[in-house]
């Protein structure tokens, strides 16, 4: 028989595994089923766990108290997924005990990202310029579409953090793609406009809230699946508007 005692710690045990997986980019899906296999291994069969792209309520039972975390940020860190995964996994199979799991996940939940933010810039410029080539673009507008997408990630990373609303840092980040690769062809520094803009704002497509949208919706999570749809159906109208804009004055 588990005792209150036991009950809170499993609690709060299960509450941050499922938040930073939420957090961090995480299906909800996959959010209950870690908070289930682990609430299984330390004893409670009957766990009631509910997660949306917003918050996660959880108890350990369907007549017990039941406890909420609201969350707000829910930036991209894959690999902070994969560690609390692994724990998950380490519990049942008895490598880990309540206390030590939850030191482990306290770690990763303080760990800083696992990249700078000039390490995603920087990435964000190559993969931009890639991008522009694997769109039939000329090795010419290679060097324009890395620096206009780096400076749109810089941009929206920025703005992000300024304006605290996500759309709005989009919207500004693709506007200014959309200016500065004008500026590049218009001046010779780059051939085919289309490309260099197509290339520069792929960083910024929401490719991994459309996964997860779909992979929510298949597994029964409509609530979720469609939040997370129409979350991704803003960033790009967001993204089209913001190089829209600029067509609009030349």
């Amino acid at each position: 028989m588990i005792n209150a005692k036991e009950r809170a710690s499993i609690e709060k045990v299960c509450m941050i595994a499922g938040k930073i997986m939420l957090m961090s980019g995480a299906e909800t899906h996959r959010v209950e089923d870690t908070m289930h296999r682990m609430a299984r291994a330390f004893g409670v069969e009957s766990a009631q766990v509910h997660a949306t792209p917003t918050g996660i309520n959880f108890s350990t039972g369907v007549a017990e108290m039941n406890s909420f975390l609201r969350i707000s940020k829910r930036p991209t860190d894959l690999n902070k997924i994969a560690e609390v995964n692994n724990i998950s996994r380490r519990v049942p199979a008895g490598e880990l005990d309540m206390d030590e799991a939850y030191v482990l996940l306290r770690e990763i939940e303080l760990a800083a990202p696992g990249y700078t933010p000039w390490v995603q810039i920087v990435a964000a410029a190559l993969v931009s310029g890639c991008f522009a080539i694997m769109f039939k673009g000329e090795w010419i507008d290679f060097l324009p579409a890395c620096l206009a997408g780096g400076l749109g990630f810089v941009v929206m990373f920025y703005m992000d953090r300024l304006l605290e609303i996500r759309f709005l840092a989009e919207f500004f980040a693709a506007f200014v793609i959309g200016v500065s690769s004008y500026l590049f062809v218009s001046n010779g520094f780059g051939m085919e406009l289309s490309k260099v803009i197509i290339g520069a704002v792929m960083p910024l497509v929401p490719g991994l809230h459309i996964t997860n949208a779909i992979r929510d919706l298949v597994a029964g999570h409509l609530i979720s699946g469609i939040s997370k749809g129409i979350e991704a159906t803003l960033t790009a109208f967001a993204i089209g508007a913001g190089v829209s804009l600029i067509f609009a004055f030349v």
